[in-house]
């Protein structure tokens, strides 16, 4: 059976990516071995995953095994950047990589000179990103990783090369300076986007008990046309807070079956009104 998707590993401080084809169907064994078996051995155990609350990553199966590695599982929220963003950001590239490859690639497939065979692109597409300086670090992944850019076909045709493996005398001095630049500009760009953020963002303060109207936005199986639908619906109680991006809230009718995790962004917090006189409009029957 042909891949049909792919598993994107990043590593948060460095940017470098992994970049692991895979089945949309696998289970949560089948991610296991594909990350054991593909990335461990590049990486080591992890300390901690991020990931949007993936079945295959929520299994009991996979938090036994890391419990049992002592590696924190942390779960993100959909449509929630500020935890998520890193990985989002590299998937967006690496599929645009793929689209521009597979409409010009270098061995074309059928008649219409276009190939499919975008699984073959995969560890040359890896490489290239590896190898270019991230706009946050201002250095390459490869660079911030492991102290030195690998060689590459490009570097054939300049007439000076640079050193590519530093002496061991100077190899710890250079890496902690690189290391050292990097987190200073990492510093400032995180730095800068939280103050972005907090400048045109206020979060409300949520506590257990209150009353809050849910966004409909990822919400299909409401009734009516989809451009009609309201906005927000019900009032619904939230029940449980998830430090201070998430809120967890008691859904019923229609939105019973949903995940009842919701990020800030997608939860409106309201007064209770006498008898709940201006919401009757708002809820779903």
């Amino acid at each position: 059976m042909s891949y049909n998707s792919g598993l994107v590993i990043v590593d948060r401080y460095s940017k470098t990516p992994i970049f692991l084809p895979c089945h949309k169907d696998d289970t949560t064994t089948d991610t296991a071995l594909i990350i054991w078996n593909r990335a461990i051995p590049h990486t080591g155990l992890f300390n901690t995953i991020i990931n949007e609350r993936d079945p295959n990553f929520t299994a009991a199966l996979w938090t036994n095994l890391h419990r049992f590695f002592g590696t924190k599982l942390s779960f993100s929220t959909a449509y929630h950047p500020q935890t998520y963003g890193i990985a989002e950001r590299i998937i967006q590239t690496l599929e645009e990589m793929i689209r521009r490859f597979c409409a010009y690639g270098l061995e074309f497939k059928d008649s219409d000179r276009f190939t499919n065979d975008w699984c073959t692109l995969i560890p040359e597409l890896e490489l290239a990103y590896k190898t270019s300086v991230h706009s946050s670090t201002v250095q390459t992944p490869d660079m911030l990783e492991k102290g030195w850019n690998p060689r590459l076909p490009a570097d054939k045709l300049k007439k000076d090369l640079a050193d590519l493996h530093p002496t061991a005398s100077s190899f710890n001095v250079m890496l902690d300076k690189v290391k050292y630049h990097a987190e200073q500009i990492m510093n400032v760009t995180f730095d800068y986007e939280k103050q972005k953020w907090d400048k045109s963002h206020k979060v409300p303060e949520f506590k257990v008990g209150d009353l809050a109207l849910v966004s409909t936005l990822n919400c299909i199986n409401i009734k009516g046309p989809k451009k009609l639908k309201n906005s927000y619906v019900r009032p619904f109680v939230i029940v449980a807070l998830h430090g201070t991006n998430a809120v967890q809230v008691e859904l019923s009718g229609e939105l019973e079956k949903k995940n009842p995790t919701f990020p800030v962004s997608l939860i409106k917090l309201i007064k209770q009104l006498i008898n709940n006189f201006f919401l009757w409009g708002t809820q779903i029957l």
